[in-house]
């Protein structure tokens, strides 16, 4: 049975404020610990990111799904996983999470709390990246989930997140939600407002590419295959089993 609303609302807004905490925050170290050498400071903020999603969605996806995205939540309704009736819900604490991600990297780092971005990034090149990046990071989550490998989730999103920042000209985004969070923070990891729509519309031409890719490669949902009894070393008439990781 899914955990109530309100738990799962409260996760997803955790897992969002930390996302954008850790984007944010490892970006402004990096560009501080690495003065001049962009190719560096990218490397450290991607690394940071991989490796800090992986353990967020370990934390927050046994109660919410560990969505911290719109566009995770939307193909989640499409598929029949979340309710349509808790999108908004979950878009909405994605976006407030986002932003107050910003806010606090901004204030741990010393820096005006609020500061808008002035980095500008709408151009063909980085909506295009956004479109091929929102893809691929559904295709790798709803891959997992309806071949019965969701357990594999939290690694693969990380990995693929990670290496998205080096061969997308955008670094990746494929997230509406930190998109507008991003904005908020006239930092490495920041966005213009005036590219904020850009970025978000070719995210939901994204969705659109997915979905029909993951119904012809996964039509159906596949079921994970219990895990057979293994005798236990204590006690030899008494099988233990793994617990499923939803």
């Amino acid at each position: 049975m899914p955990r109530p609303l309100p738990h799962r609302l409260v996760a997803e807004y955790l897992g969002s404020l930390l996302l954008a905490a850790l984007v944010i925050g490892s970006g402004i170290a990096a560009q501080r610990l690495s003065p001049g050498d962009v190719g560096l400071q990218l490397l450290e903020n991607a690394a940071a990111t991989a490796v800090g999603l992986f353990a967020l969605i370990l934390i927050f996806g046994p109660v919410s799904g560990g969505h911290f995205n719109p566009a995770v939540s939307l193909v989640d309704a499409i598929f029949r996983g979340l309710a349509w009736r808790d999108v908004p819900a979950y878009a909405l604490v994605q976006v407030l999470g986002c932003v107050t991600g910003a806010v606090l990297a901004n204030t741990m780092f010393e820096a005006a709390p609020i500061s808008i971005s002035t980095t500008e990034r709408a151009t063909a090149a980085h909506g295009l990246s956004e479109v091929v990046a929102t893809v691929g990071l559904l295709l790798v989550i709803f891959s997992l989930v309806r071949s019965g490998r969701a357990a594999l989730a939290p690694a693969a999103v990380g990995a693929y997140i990670g290496a998205a920042y080096f061969f997308t000209s955008s670094t990746s985004f494929a997230n509406p939600a930190i998109t507008v969070g991003r904005a908020f923070s006239d930092t490495f990891a920041g966005i213009a407002p005036s590219s904020v729509p850009a970025y978000v519309l070719a995210q939901l031409v994204g969705v659109a590419v997915a979905v029909p890719l993951l119904r012809l490669l996964y039509p159906t949902q596949t079921t994970p295959a219990p895990t057979a009894p293994v005798p236990s070393t204590t006690d030899s008439t008494a099988p233990v089993t793994e617990g499923q990781v939803r």
